[in-house]
């Protein structure tokens, strides 16, 4: 009996921390998204380089080379913590997939619409292709919903933490 009230002791008291959380996540939704992008890149589904975020700061024939896309694919993870610890920051408290949804539409919007384009990381949407324009859309939508319906529901789901009852 005593090890039972210590278990749903040790389960009501255990919480994440929000912050490490969301470095982990925002580390492993760089990594699998990144690696996607390079994926779709490789198979042409698009043309944008998987290190078009690197492109202000690297040289754009080493983005190129396998190494460019390796990376590419470093600086799309840090791009993605920093995101989820924004999403965190902003939208933190919103339930439901939603707001995940529109968090990666808008990082998209931003990145292909406006910031892109004027730092030189690739050029305007009406030249990219229509291909590379709903490609990179879609990654970026299931990357914020991946992002933010990570973080809703680890934070809003409280059912999950109370100890199971086997009687």
């Amino acid at each position: 009996m005593h090890e039972k009230d210590n278990l749903e002791t040790h389960a009501k008291e255990y919480h994440t921390n929000s912050w490490l959380y969301c470095l982990q996540l925002g580390f492993f939704a760089g990594l699998i998204w990144g690696v996607m992008r390079w994926l779709l890149y490789t198979i042409s589904f698009t043309n944008v380089l998987p290190g078009f975020l690197a492109e202000p700061f690297m040289v754009h024939s080493f983005l190129l080379t396998g190494w460019g896309h390796v990376a590419g694919i470093a600086v799309f993870i840090v791009f993605s913590i920093a995101a989820a610890l924004l999403y965190k920051a902003v939208l933190g408290r919103l339930l439901g997939p939603w707001a995940g949804l529109i968090y990666g539409v808008t990082w998209w919007l931003v990145l292909f619409m406006w910031l892109g384009p004027m730092l030189g990381m690739m050029p305007p949407a009406a030249k990219l292709g229509w291909n590379s324009v709903f490609t990179e859309c879609c990654v970026f939508i299931v990357w914020g919903l991946f992002i933010g319906y990570s973080i809703a529901f680890e934070f809003t789901d409280e059912a999950s933490r109370e100890p199971s009852t086997v009687h």
